[in-house]
């Protein structure tokens, strides 16, 4: 009887096709049928999306993959994952796993490397793993604090909502309207003013140079004036007055005599009473003091 029938070959053909699809399986997995990798043991408390066939990375670059995890119903607080590590993969005591989620919802375990000084742990040996906040975590540790703020933001959309329906805020945008119109006419006034104000300014730097030299001209004038001939005129003056005053002020002369003396100014007052009273009489009375004849003088 031969052994290779047609029900054989069918049946290590199916078998082969099922262990090419496995490996393909475990391949697109990042894992391989015959594992040569080191493998440690991890200790989570919540493993949060990681599953296996996840990435394990270092520094930014991939080490291994995530193998298995058991969960112990025993202790719900205890779910161990297997990691498969490269061969050359060496970890320092101290080291931890954290298990990260980009904003794409990627899960991966990031190692953080202990102190290479402490030594190395052991093929098989377990280390603690935990959470790595990232984006995704900061922003669900706001969510808390954001449900807090909720009933203030409501409140204060309240109130501006009720600040925007005042009529005076509208009166107020209106008088705004108008200002910016009154500044832009403004700007234009003061544009027209500058143009004006460089068009003249050559005239002006002009005259000012003219007042410049006028100034100058003063100056070296008063420079050369003889100061001290000057003073000395201006004292001498001084003392010519001083003099008249002190002569003013004394009895000799007769201006010292009328403004000191009231005798003189009476019988000066009282001659010219009588030098008023002649004239007086003489307009009256001219044949009195005056006698013409042509035939001779008459005794009266």
């Amino acid at each position: 009887m031969k052994f290779f029938t047609k029900e054989v070959q069918i049946a290590l053909v199916a078998i082969v096709g099922i262990v090419i699809l496995f490996s393909g399986m475990q391949f697109l997995k990042g894992l391989t049928l015959f594992s040569t990798a080191n493998n440690y043991y991890v200790q989570f408390a919540d493993v949060s999306g990681l599953s296996a066939s996840s990435p394990v990375y270092a520094n930014g670059v991939k080490v291994g993959v995530v193998e298995s995890i058991d969960y112990d119903y025993s202790r719900p607080d205890r779910i161990i994952a297997e990691l498969g590590l490269d061969k050359e993969m060496r970890l320092p005591k101290g080291t931890v796993a954290e298990i990260a989620c980009d904003l794409l919802g990627n899960v991966k375990l990031e190692l953080r490397f202990g102190n290479m000084a402490d030594g190395l742990i052991t093929e098989g040996d377990t280390i603690s793993g935990g959470q790595q906040l990232g984006a995704m975590g900061k922003a669900a540790a706001m969510v808390p604090q954001i449900e807090q703020m909720l009933p203030k933001l409501d409140s204060i959309l309240a109130s501006v909502n009720t600040l925007l329906a005042d009529p005076a805020i509208r009166s107020s945008l209106h008088n705004v309207d108008q200002i910016t119109a009154n500044l832009t006419t403004t700007t234009n006034e003061l544009s027209t003013l500058a143009a004006s104000l460089n068009r003249q300014m050559p005239a002006m730097l002009q005259k000012a140079d003219g007042v410049l030299a006028n100034t100058n001209t003063l100056t070296k004038n008063l420079s050369d004036l003889d100061i001290a001939a000057t003073m000395a005129s201006v004292n001498t003056t001084l003392g010519n007055v001083e003099q008249m005053t002190a002569r003013l002020n004394s009895n000799e002369g007769t201006l010292g005599l009328l403004m000191r003396d009231p005798s003189f100014y009476q019988n000066l007052n009282a001659t010219m009473a009588h030098t008023d009273s002649l004239m007086i009489d003489l307009k009256a009375h001219p044949k009195r003091y005056v006698h013409f004849s042509i035939f001779g003088k008459k005794d009266r």
